[in-house]
């Protein structure tokens, strides 16, 4: 009997605890009330507006970007440049245009690497350098293009700290068989041109030990000699 007392009491206590936290919370939310409901009207306007913002924005600005890119693209691939950046016909916008009426999309952003690589075609590295550094890449292969064409532009302009830097970016951005090896041996080059012969070993040896099956690893050999002669 007197278990069955304590039970009954300590149940009694646990009712009144119930009680009196729910009692407190109704009191906090009647004295808070203009506040949690601004809170939830606030998320509730942030949600609905990102909604809002990327089905009636930012996917038809997507969608036009993508038509218009189109004909820029085709002057890309037939070399005229000049012509891709600025006015590629057909009353559609050059990459430059691109850039500027589609900020923040992808296809904008994609319009950034053309530019880049554009201007390092027609000899002007500044620009070149300007857009690929703006440039948001994806994935495993563009941003080893990206860095490579970083390094070509650098080394252009003789500024090779940088273009150093670019082509190991490049290299280490992902393990391809084609890009990656051929972005280390520019490296190696690189080094060399600078009386950095033994850097210059090294990369090659990398070359030889990561990508010996691959077109610049086919005869890195006679590169690792080279390298290791001026190195002594």
């Amino acid at each position: 009997m007197a278990r069955r007392r304590k039970t009954r009491r300590a149940e009694e206590e646990t009712l009144v605890d119930i009680v009196e936290v729910t009692e407190q919370a109704g009191d906090f939310f009647e004295r808070n009330q203009n506040l949690l409901l601004g809170i939830l009207g606030g998320l509730a306007l942030i949600v609905g507006g990102y909604f809002a913002y990327h089905t009636f924005y930012k996917l038809p600005q997507e969608k036009e970007a993508a038509e218009q890119i189109f004909q820029a693209e085709l002057q890309f691939q037939r070399d005229s440049f000049e012509l891709a950046l600025l006015n590629p016909g057909g009353g559609y916008s050059g990459f430059l245009d691109i850039i500027d009426n589609y900020r923040g999309t992808d296809v904008a952003n994609l319009a950034l690497y053309y530019a880049g690589i554009s201007y390092l075609h027609l000899g002007k590295f500044d620009a070149a350098i300007s857009y690929l550094s703006d440039f948001d890449p994806a994935g495993e292969i563009t941003p080893i293009m990206k860095y490579g064409a970083l390094g070509d532009a650098y080394s252009e302009l003789e500024e090779f700290d940088e273009a150093i830097k670019s082509y190991r970016s490049a290299a280490n951005a992902a393990s391809n068989d084609f890009l990656s090896p051929y972005y280390l041996k520019k490296l190696g080059l690189l080094y060399e041109k600078q009386g950095q012969y033994a850097d210059a070993a090294d990369v090659y040896q990398e070359i030889k030990r990561e990508y010996a099956k691959s077109q610049d690893g086919f005869n890195i050999d006679k590169f690792i000699e080279r390298a290791q002669a001026g190195a002594n």
